[in-house]
């Protein structure tokens, strides 16, 4: 049966021993990553969020409540002090490298050659480069050279 805590989070998660499905449980729909990814990029209100993705409003309005629930997205006080307007948290922060990495598997599988797309730069507008886990000793990672330890 499921079930929300004080703070409206579902707690029937897909697989309650796993990390993965538990981040899928949470932003793994299109438009709360979307969301995400425009926060990111400086949308702040809710017309930022809507003319960025063409989200439905009743769709939006559904996805900023569960981010702001889940303390990804926070409801802050505009500068000019007329409305509030939405934050990334330091959770929804911590979503960068996911959102990297996501961008550059869609450079790398989502686009024919030559088609083109947005590139994500650093401050100095140097194209990001890949992202690429590594062990303590630096060497890369992979499925191949991995395995998950699973609770007994």
């Amino acid at each position: 049966m499921a079930r929300d805590d004080a703070a409206g989070r579902n707690l029937a998660w897909t697989d309650p021993n796993c990390p993965v499905a538990r981040a899928v449980d949470v932003v793994g729909d299109r438009w709360s990553l979307l969301i995400i990814r425009d926060a990111m990029d400086g949308a702040r209100s809710f017309t930022d969020f809507q003319q960025r993705t063409g989200i439905a409003r009743n769709i939006l309005a559904d996805r900023l409540r569960k981010l702001v629930a889940h303390g990804l997205i926070a409801q802050v006080e505009a500068p000019t002090g007329k409305r509030r307007v939405y934050a990334l948290t330091p959770a929804g922060k911590d979503l960068f490298p996911v959102i990297v990495t996501l961008r550059q598997w869609g450079e790398r599988h989502a686009y024919d050659a030559g088609e083109t797309h947005s590139v994500l730069v650093d401050d100095h507008g140097a194209v990001v480069p890949p992202v690429v886990p590594v062990a303590a000793d630096g060497r890369p990672l992979t499925s191949d050279t991995t395995t998950v330890r699973k609770p007994a």
